[in-house]
């Protein structure tokens, strides 16, 4: 028994020795000090051996397990710094290499000429807020005093889901419901999608953006609208931008215009870029209508307003020179990069 004991140790502690992995120093103790290995069928086998011999055999049988076990443990901790070891000098970092250049997004020119403008108006004391883009006949346009038989209600030019629920076709329903649950002062600006049924070509989408702004309190006149646009127009243009003012009809409006400005690349003289008119059309604005401002529980003869609806597609194309509204929305890291 003795002799086997010594034999044992000595071959497992040379199979402990050569493991070169974690696994084959597992399948060493499995063979040695599992439940059937083989130090453990001697340890099951005391019984046989006389009673006088037992606690010497008892200790012997203890010591070499004992010496198998450390040797295990041992032998993991070196397979372990070895691990580490082989790892960290696959890891390891050349600080003194140039580091790989990092491409950063860039933000859409819409966003950016929508960001300036938000800016201006929240400077003049102006809240954004937002509306629903499925909208209810009511709100998109017959509170806007659009009368049924208006061109603009046709299925030709508005996306219909009933005969009462539509995408919206301009942000000023975004007034309505501003009106109906705000009481004056009231100073808002809506940005948002808005959707028409337009073919697809340079200058001309079934889903565009416009900004709707809204003032209503006791006083407002005329003069307050013209003096807000002509500072943004300056804000946007520059100090020495022009504005002028055409008459215009819109049915939510009375009286009704549109701003332009001056073409900033010849300065009204007449370019490609102002198709030989010297201005550029930015925006149609006007005094709410009072039958509007009655519809929506405010009175007119206390109250007035105006109104106004930027196209911001075409205030983004006029910014930076872009010749295709398609450019906008296509996606093409060219262009975008370019902003």
């Amino acid at each position: 028994m003795k002799e086997k004991l010594l034999k044992l140790k000595e071959e497992a502690l040379a199979k402990i020795t050569d493991a070169a992995q974690p696994d084959s120093l597992e399948a060493a103790r499995v063979e040695y000090l599992g439940k059937k290995g083989e130090l453990t069928q001697i340890l099951r086998g005391m019984g046989e051996v006389a009673p006088e011999d037992r606690p010497a055999m008892g200790q012997m049988v203890n010591a070499v397990r004992e010496a198998v076990e450390a040797a295990i443990e041992l032998r993991r901790r070196e397979l372990s710094a070895k691990a580490l070891e082989a790892k960290l000098g696959k890891e390891k970092v050349d600080v003194t290499i140039p580091g790989e250049p990092v491409v950063t997004g860039r933000r859409h020119p819409l966003n950016i000429a929508v960001g300036e403008m938000l800016d201006v108006f929240t400077k003049m004391g102006f809240d954004v807020v937002e509306g629903p883009e499925v909208e209810y006949d009511y709100y998109n346009f017959e509170a806007l005093n659009i009368p049924k038989d208006h061109p603009a209600r046709d299925t030709q030019d508005t996306f219909y889901f009933t005969d009462n629920v539509l995408l919206r076709t301009q942000t000023s329903s975004v007034q309505i419901h501003v009106m109906e649950n705000q009481k004056p002062p009231i100073r808002v600006v809506a940005p948002g999608r808005v959707y028409r049924s337009d073919a697809v070509d340079a200058t001309h989408s079934p889903l565009f953006h416009q900004m709707e702004g809204l003032v209503v309190d006791k006083g407002i006149t005329m003069a307050d609208l013209k003096g807000t646009l002509e500072n943004l127009a300056r804000m946007l243009y520059g100090e020495e931008a022009v504005c002028r003012f055409r008459p215009h009809h819109f049915p939510f409006t009375e009286p009704s215009a549109e701003m332009d400005v001056q073409c900033f690349a010849c300065r009204g003289e007449g370019c490609r870029l102002c198709k030989g008119e010297g201005w550029i059309e930015l925006l149609g604005a006007g005094m709410v209508h009072p039958k509007v401002l009655r519809t929506c529980g405010i009175d007119p003869d206390v109250y007035s307003g105006f109104a106004f609806g930027i196209g911001l597609e075409r205030v983004t194309m006029r910014r930076y020179n872009i010749d295709d509204l398609r450019l906008l929305f296509e996606n093409d890291l060219r262009f975008l990069g370019q902003f």
